[in-house]
């Protein structure tokens, strides 16, 4: 079937451009979720096929860190043996990165082919009755059931997009759902309570299928846990059904032990892990991935043990609390929300004791105050810049936020973000560490200019001023 609309899409340039003009709707201030619903995705995938009816999934919502725990799912699944394919938004520097499979992003000439393969679908419904029309997420989703698909994984890992309930993801019929955390965001589209966006949220779960929950706040946890009982969804609570704690005596924080309920009432299940990623946050994601993991009930529990080990102490979660590999002295993290924000400045407590630089970037529709409050309170000097020309804060208008919460900290203001994480690295003192943050556009950035091994400067030859 062909659009006949111009040539077929032949490189990754030409697919990224045809996705990106499909982002119409989520982009428009007066974007309306409360009239979205699944018929466009449904009728894309039947024209494709029903793919994703094909497909074991393990489906994570969550406010924060469900791109983590899907990674981290990833990665055991990985090392027990199966072939798994992983669906994540946003990319931080090529759209293969939504898209990934055995653990790497799929190639440019295979998403290349999905997207032309979609496409003339796309268009057509697109010019039907509107309560058909895709949007951009509807494409990118179909486009992931239809590589997983293809390539015959024998697990998919989805995270959902926006909330849950109305997410183009809901269309699966999961093996084990698993919801992160909740807290206020996207307030003007899932609610302004905790209790709301949790109802959201827990839209995704389906009778008979486990539920795998993160701690959260009695609001957002007795409505997650109404919904398990009115669908029948066994619960699997972080706390209550399964913990992690830090191993030894505290002096290795990434280090850690998971314990849960041995199954059929036998002995307690327990296995020890390392993570390459600081912070009490990564491990609770970890667990949830093992849990996840478990609740499949297809692994004999001596293999899931190793695999947990091999597997999550070599996961890598890119820009998330990051340390460059190509120059371990830059951070780099996506942090944007109080929440990430302080599970960041707590990793740095332990990562850059002697305080920081910061190169700082944020979209102007967050909760700026509080994510100042977390990640200003031991850096040295701060770089503010612009990551994204039409969303990202006004570089002098930050710079005046920044100095009301810290008058004293020096200030530099570079527009441009690449120019900005050069200069900042070119100058960074002797024995600091550089942190990037507060945008998960800066984040892609700083990984492409500073995070490529040509990219690492030489030390400066003189100490920056610093307060």
């Amino acid at each position: 079937m062909r659009s006949g609309r111009g040539a077929s899409l032949r490189t990754l340039a030409q697919a990224a451009a045809y996705l990106e003009g499909l982002i119409d709707r989520e982009r428009r201030p007066d974007y309306d979720y409360a009239r979205l619903d699944l018929r466009p995705i449904r009728a894309l995938l039947d024209r494709l096929g029903r793919p994703e009816t094909r497909l074991s999934v393990v489906h994570v919502a969550g406010s924060k860190g469900k791109g983590s725990t899907c990674l981290f799912v990833e990665a055991i699944l990985g090392a027990l043996g199966e072939r798994v394919g992983t669906f994540t938004s946003p990319h931080l520097e090529s759209w293969v990165e939504r898209f990934r499979i055995d653990g790497v992003p799929v190639s440019e000439p295979r998403l290349v082919a999905a997207v032309e393969r979609v496409r003339p679908i796309v268009d057509v419904l697109r010019e039907g009755p509107r309560e058909t029309r895709p949007s951009f997420f509807d494409a990118t989703t179909a486009i992931a059931f239809l590589l997983f698909d293809e390539a015959g994984v024998d697990r998919a890992v989805i995270e959902v997009g926006l909330g849950g309930r109305l997410d183009s993801t809901n269309v699966v019929d999961p093996a084990v759902t698993c919801i992160t955390s909740i807290e206020l965001e996207h307030t003007d589209k899932l609610g302004d309570t905790e209790a709301l966006i949790a109802a959201e949220k827990a839209g995704i779960l389906k009778p008979g299928r486990p539920v795998v929950v993160g701690a959260l706040r009695p609001e957002a946890a007795a409505v997650v846990r109404a919904r398990a009982a009115a669908v029948g969804a066994p619960l699997r609570v972080l706390g209550e059904h399964f913990t992690v704690h830090a191993r030894g005596d505290g002096s290795s924080p990434i280090t850690h032990v998971f314990e849960a309920q041995g199954s059929s009432g036998g002995a307690p299940f327990v296995a020890p892990f390392a993570l390459r990623v600081a912070g009490r946050v990564a491990a609770g994601n970890a667990a949830l991935a093992i849990d996840c993991v478990r609740a499949l009930g297809v692994h004999p529990e001596p293999a899931l043990v190793r695999a947990i080990e091999v597997g999550l102490g070599g996961a890598s979660l890119p820009a998330r609390i990051e340390v460059l590999a190509a120059d371990p002295e830059v951070i780099v993290d996506a942090a944007h929300t109080a929440h990430s924000a302080r599970a960041l400045a707590e990793a740095l407590e332990a990562l850059a004791p002697d305080g920081y630089v910061l190169v700082l970037s944020v979209s102007s529709d967050k909760k700026l105050d509080a994510v100042l409050e977390a990640v200003l309170a031991r850096a040295t000097r701060v770089w503010v810049t612009r990551s994204e020309p039409t969303r990202s804060l006004a570089p002098a208008l930050l710079a005046g936020r920044v100095r009301a919460h810290t008058p004293d900290l020096p200030i530099e203001i570079v527009e441009d973000a690449e120019d900005a994480l050069r200069r900042a690295r070119e100058a960074l003192p002797e024995g600091e560490r550089l942190c990037a943050a507060g945008s998960v556009y800066l984040a892609g950035i700083a990984r492409r200019v500073l995070g490529r091994p040509t990219a690492r400067p030489a030390p400066p030859t003189s100490p920056a001023p610093t307060r």
